[in-house]
């Protein structure tokens, strides 16, 4: 009975839009082409991904410890000025840009990451516990962005092949794919429902309401998730073992 009220909604919502466009079925946003997203969501995330790089400690850091994030402040202000409000499919260039600047930020983060886990691993680091909880918090702050920025990058092809609604089939499915009533006829993911995405993986090691279907995609949230759970668990355990 739940099964056929569920039904009956649905086609009752489908009517009610076709109605509202003239008669026209009209594909849900995230299938057809759209405007592209705004650009201040994932313009202020790269952001703070980048003062929480500048906050590490110098010898978990590339060097010189200011090299990398200049250079991600510079490849972001490329994008602002060809895209300043919106991620539009203007040039492929662009694409390649992003993909550089996410690139650098995942080199970045994963250098400290890696030091990091050495370090506890040999007893050279985590000798107080509080700054080794913010430097792990900030590391592990730094992964959530860095993979948001990844799903945000490569689901169907892009923001930019996003917004020509190129790709059809996705590689996450969101909930309002699967239950288009739930949402405005305009609905389609943008950079905050990946951060979304990346923080719960994160958390919780696995998929909470956002299922991934393509192997890369599971390959990738299942690298997050062995990432996270290596940084937070070496983490916490040397500063549980420091207070006690």
């Amino acid at each position: 009975m739940t099964d056929g009220m569920h039904d009956a909604e649905s086609r009752l919502a489908r009517i009610e839009r076709m109605l509202e466009n003239g008669g026209r079925d009209v594909a849900p946003a995230w299938r057809r082409a759209t405007r592209g997203e705004s650009r201040w969501a994932v313009t202020a995330v790269i952001l703070v991904a980048v003062a929480l790089q500048l906050m590490l400690p110098h010898r978990l850091t590339l060097q010189p410890y200011w090299a990398l994030p200049v250079l991600e402040l510079v490849l972001l202000a490329g994008l602002i000025a060809a895209n300043p409000r919106r991620v539009e499919p203007r040039s492929r260039w662009l694409r390649w840009l992003g993909l550089a600047l996410i690139g650098v930020i995942s080199l970045a983060n994963g250098w400290a990451a890696v030091r990091l886990v050495v370090g506890l691993v040999n007893g050279t680091e985590g000798t107080d516990a509080g700054p080794l909880l913010l430097t792990g918090g900030g590391i592990w702050l730094t992964n959530v962005i860095v993979f948001a920025l990844w799903y945000w990058e490569w689901d169907r092809g892009g923001p930019m092949a996003r917004a020509r609604g190129h790709h059809q089939f996705p590689d996450f499915l969101f909930v309002q794919m699967q239950s288009p009533e739930t949402a405005p006829p305009d609905w389609e993911p943008a950079f905050l429902d990946y951060l979304y995405l990346s923080f719960t993986n994160s958390t919780a090691f696995s998929p909470t309401d956002v299922m991934p279907l393509s192997r890369w995609a599971k390959m990738l949230m299942m690298l997050q998730s062995s990432v996270s759970l290596v940084t937070v668990v070496l983490v916490v355990a040397r500063a549980v073992n420091i207070l006690n």
